[in-house]
């Protein structure tokens, strides 16, 4: 096995313009909310973004937020800001990182670039519980605490099937959304327009899958840390030009180490699946852990949630909904399961990476069995590494990297 340390991730030279991009989108936010310009709407991740940018409003985007104070290491010390008034350390460290951070008066974004002061003050916020119900509560905390509207819409959960009655259900809550919309915005709803944004957001979507798929040449061209900090325009940007003028210059490079051989990590050897959220704090650490013994994480079930094959310009708000009831996060683990067989096969792993995130359980597939029956499957090895997306108090760095090095170290006699 490869001594820990002598192989190193490859940077992604688009990595440049895409901070370029990101840039100029916080920058726009923060001009929106200071100057009065534009309307700013907070938006749960995978809420109805391209309803929000096809009204006007500039999108903001609160769990990007979070991750940020994750990925700064500055997580961990607000987090108990929001327990003091009544949060538990045991729901959404997005959630508590979030509030701690509005306590605090602090942000990542100030230091980042400079002039921004705070994040963007909403005139609403709109949450999709298709993830979880901390979205609505977080958003209901701000919404008493700034003095806005707050609406929504209610999602099932562990779908098998998604069937019309799920469609209907969804696709009526989110119309019933358009009013509010319209009186704050102060605009009606443009129809033809929000075909135009769905239709970016499809053309983003197919974009951003073939940047994911890349991985399944070999050796694979990024990694899953590569994935999580390029599917920022997916996320904040879905519905716009920008990110899709990003992926293809992003997809273009990919491409061009494959046809050279050239994988992400140095001498690929082991091929990892790795399903839950990242641990923000820990990018480095894990990707350069990972990379020192030879394995490439080459796929995930968190970077492929913004994904949404089934957008449709033709029926924007149907094929919304639709589209958000798909997400890996709100099926049932039967579908899971063959999910990421799928997975497994298609992108040829060697192993599986289960993090079980202590304030994260609607991410977190290991609780109920899911590993080992997907084993007994297919034969393919897990391991289950405990952490957190956000608290790192949640985090034990060398029992970590004692499960890593003797999983992978499994994986090599298995050769």
């Amino acid at each position: 096995m490869a001594e820990e340390g002598k192989t190193v991730r490859k940077k992604i030279q688009a990595t440049d313009r895409m901070n370029k991009i990101m840039a100029d989108y916080f920058y726009g936010l923060n001009e929106a909310a200071t100057s009065k310009t534009q309307k700013v709407a907070w938006c749960t991740s995978v809420g109805p973004a391209e309803l929000l940018r096809a009204m006007g409003f500039a999108v903001h985007f609160p769990e990007n937020h979070a991750a940020m104070l994750g990925a700064t290491r500055l997580s961990t010390d607000l987090i108990p800001a929001a327990n003091a008034i009544g949060y538990s350390p045991d729901i959404c460290s997005y959630l508590t990182a979030d509030i701690g951070a509005y306590l605090n008066g602090t942000t990542p974004l100030a230091k980042a670039y400079p002039g921004i002061e705070s994040v963007p003050r909403p005139d609403v916020l709109i949450y999709n519980t298709n993830q979880c119900r901390d979205v609505q509560d977080w958003f209901a905390w701000y919404a008493k605490e700034l003095g806005v509207p707050v609406i929504g819409i209610t999602s099932p959960k562990n779908v098998n099937e998604v069937t019309t009655a799920h469609i209907d259900d969804v696709a009526r809550q989110m119309a019933d959304l358009v009013p509010t919309l319209e009186e704050i915005s102060g605009a009606r709803l443009d129809m033809e327009r929000l075909r135009e944004t769905v239709a970016l957001s499809r053309e983003c979507t197919e974009l951003w899958k073939r940047v994911l798929e890349t991985a399944t040449a070999a050796p694979a061209p990024l990694t899953f840390f590569d994935g999580t900090i390029h599917m920022g325009p997916a996320v904040v940007l879905r519905g716009t030009r920008e990110a899709i003028d990003y992926y293809k210059v992003l997809l273009a490079e990919l491409e061009q180490r494959i046809a050279a051989g050239v994988g992400a990590v140095e001498e690929e050897r082991h091929r990892i699946y790795w399903d839950g959220m990242p641990v923000w704090g820990r990018l480095r650490q894990h990707s350069e852990l990972f990379s020192g013994l030879r394995a490439n994480v080459i796929a995930s079930t968190y970077c492929s949630s913004w994904i949404f094959p089934s957008f449709d310009e033709n029926d924007p708000l149907r094929s919304m909904a639709k589209a958000y009831l798909e997400l890996f996060i709100v099926r049932s683990d039967a579908y899971k399961e063959t999910y990421i067989q799928e997975m497994l096969q298609k992108f040829r792993i060697d192993g599986i990476i289960y993090h079980d995130a202590k304030t994260c359980p609607y991410n977190s597939n290991s609780r109920y069995g899911m590993p080992q029956r997907l084993e007994a499957a297919t034969g393919i090895p897990s391991l289950v590494i405990s952490g957190d997306l956000n608290d790192l108090r949640c985090v034990s760095d060398e029992q970590t990297k004692t499960n890593v090095e003797a999983f992978i170290e499994q994986l090599e006699e298995g050769k």
